[in-house]
């Protein structure tokens, strides 16, 4: 049975979670009002619960569930098995979270009137985004 690490992050909106999780490969995100319980590889129900759930169905075949599960100050925890973290590793979680700035900003920028003129990945992995007023 395999240990599941606990990682704070700065992530705090669900929706922008999901959106930079399919950014990095997950298109099967479950979001839940309140804390699913997380499985293991064998199918076994573990204590560790989350609100933003990716089944082990979509991770690879001996995998967990990795959560993300909301924290007393509105941030989201991640849940990740021992097994999952040579996969899902502090690179993996580096891109995740510029992925979720990335989203983020986007929502921002539509959300106040902008637009997006350019949107290019830089060969060192930064973005560099051009927003145009609408209106």
């Amino acid at each position: 049975m395999s240990h599941f690490t606990r990682i704070r992050t700065k992530l705090r909106d669900a929706d922008v979670l999901v959106e930079a999780l399919r950014t990095v490969g997950y298109d099967h995100v479950e979001v839940h009002d309140e804390p699913a319980t997380l499985y293991g590889y064998q199918g076994d129900a573990r204590p560790e619960r989350a609100e933003v759930v990716i089944r082990r169905a979509h991770i690879g075949p001996a995998s967990n569930d990795i959560g993300f599960a909301r924290q007393p100050d509105g941030s989201f925890e991640a849940i990740i098995s021992e097994y999952d973290r040579h996969r899902h590793d502090p690179a993996w979680l580096t891109r995740l979270s510029q992925s979720y700035g990335h989203a983020a900003t986007l929502r921002y920028a539509a959300e106040h009137g902008y637009e997006v003129a350019t949107d290019e990945l830089q060969q060192d992995g930064t973005r560099r985004l051009t927003l145009r007023r609408t209106n």
